[in-house]
């Protein structure tokens, strides 16, 4: 059973004032297409967009509606590239695979601002640049190793220093960075409502408040069931990400999924604005506890940070974004807070999303490690590709079998456990001198 949400409208926060997506009617009685895609967010739609472009009849399905989840919940920011760097990709995977996988995930945020303009999906999309600031000198000397390897293959990338940094953002809580141009932000429920339009427009089928329940071999095809009707289809996509549950066997204890909570001041006065992240990049840092922020499109500071999984929200945790936030940039002076909100990230053992292909006709995205918005949509296009039959070498990402993260049943007290340790790593090193 994929997880059911209580309400099929995502929670408020910085983004639900978008124009609401026209409805989409529960799945009713058994039909047939050629590919059903269970999930509705960035890898789902992107999914049956590039599908249905290519003239197949494919069906999505949603526990709730397009959204609903991590895609129209998280900071917006599209960060190319992975939590590995292009050197180690290589030497993991091979020169071959291990380069087309830095091209594919270095390519990530092109690819998503490219498919935004060519279907005029209106969502604040800005190629405004990304910096992964370094709180310590620890850090930066990592900065310094990824920096010189993507500048080696011709990214548009450079080394920030302590005074550089402060400029662009507007905070001296850091000895360096890596300004990444090839990056930039967006609004992210916009987006995936986006998505949404541009999929229906091209003939996808978009069921909301359908949730699978049931996923079984059927006449030679997989047929999905939800509470009211079925799909049957040859080829079924599961994109689910950090909402995956047991509808297919072990899967769900792949990925570990924390929640990436996030607070919004109100819109700040423009005087103020004009200090905060003046030149409009956005940021995230290298913290094993990360924080992550941004000016939205109307001026309001978001600060974004991890926590452990609890799908309520925990009151203290929102309340350490505030402060941290107010640290970072004394300037706002005390804010008024106007919204707070958490959505889910799934993250896997070796810090890599995973493409899977467990029996013939199943395939299987997910675990993005807090790059999904640019990697979850472009692995929706690996995905159609190998529905459409392209070869695993043509699709360019390896596809590795659903082995489950040892004792996964002990993972929420586990993780609370490791966010509390990461957080005192993080705690010693930013006391050790430099």
């Amino acid at each position: 059973m994929i997880h059911l949400p209580a309400s099929p409208d995502p929670p408020t926060s910085a983004w639900t004032a978008v124009e609401p997506l026209p409805e989409t009617a529960p799945l009713e009685g058994d039909r047939r297409a050629d590919v059903v895609v269970v999930g509705a967010g960035y890898s789902g739609l992107s999914a049956a967009l590039h599908l249905a472009e290519r003239g197949v009849d494919v069906v999505v399905l949603d526990a709730a509606e397009p959204g609903w989840g991590g895609s129209g919940r998280n900071g917006g920011q599209v960060i190319p590239g992975l939590k590995h760097e292009p050197d180690e990709l290589e030497h993991k995977f091979g020169p071959e695979t291990g380069r087309r996988m830095w091209q594919i995930s270095g390519g990530a945020a092109d690819f998503v601002f490219e498919l935004i303009a060519r279907h005029k999906i209106s969502c604040h999309a800005q190629a405004c640049g990304w910096i992964g600031a370094a709180p310590h000198e620890a850090a930066l000397s990592g900065l310094r190793s990824r920096t010189e390897q993507w500048q080696r293959r011709g990214a548009p990338v450079e080394l920030l220093d302590r005074q550089k940094i402060a400029e662009l953002t507007g905070t001296t809580c850091y000895v360096g960075g890596m300004l990444d141009r090839r990056a930039g932000a967006l609004q992210p429920l916009a987006y995936v409502r986006g998505l949404a339009r541009a999929a229906r427009q091209a003939g996808a089928a978009i069921h909301g408040r359908s949730a699978a329940r049931k996923l079984d071999a059927h006449a030679g095809a997989w047929r999905v069931v939800t509470s009211a009707g079925s799909v049957t289809a040859s080829t079924v996509i599961l994109a689910t990400n950090a909402y995956t549950d047991d509808l297919w066997p072990g899967l769900k204890r792949t990925v570990l999924p924390v929640q990436s909570y996030q607070v919004a001041t109100r819109p700040l006065p423009e005087h103020v604005r004009r200090r905060v992240l003046p030149a409009g990049h956005v940021v995230s840092d290298l913290r094993r506890i990360l924080f992550y922020f941004r000016l939205d499109p109307e001026g309001r500071l978001l600060m974004g940070g991890r926590g452990p999984l609890n799908d309520s929200g925990d009151p203290a945790l929102f309340a350490r974004l505030e402060a941290t936030a107010m640290r970072f940039f004394p300037q706002v002076g005390a804010p008024e807070w106007e919204h707070r909100w958490s959505g889910r990230v799934a993250l896997t053992a070796d810090h890599l999303p995973h493409l899977h292909e467990p029996r013939p006709g199943v395939l299987i995205g997910l675990g993005y490690n807090g790059r999904g918005v640019a990697m979850a949509t472009v692995m929706g296009k690996l995905l159609a590709d190998r529905a459409l039959g392209a070869s695993p070498a043509d699709v360019g990402w390896p596809v590795t079998p659903i082995t489950p993260v040892p004792l996964h049943a002990w993972r929420l007290p586990a993780m609370a456990l490791v966010v509390h340790w990461k957080r005192f790593q993080d705690w010693l090193d930013a006391r050790r001198p430099a």
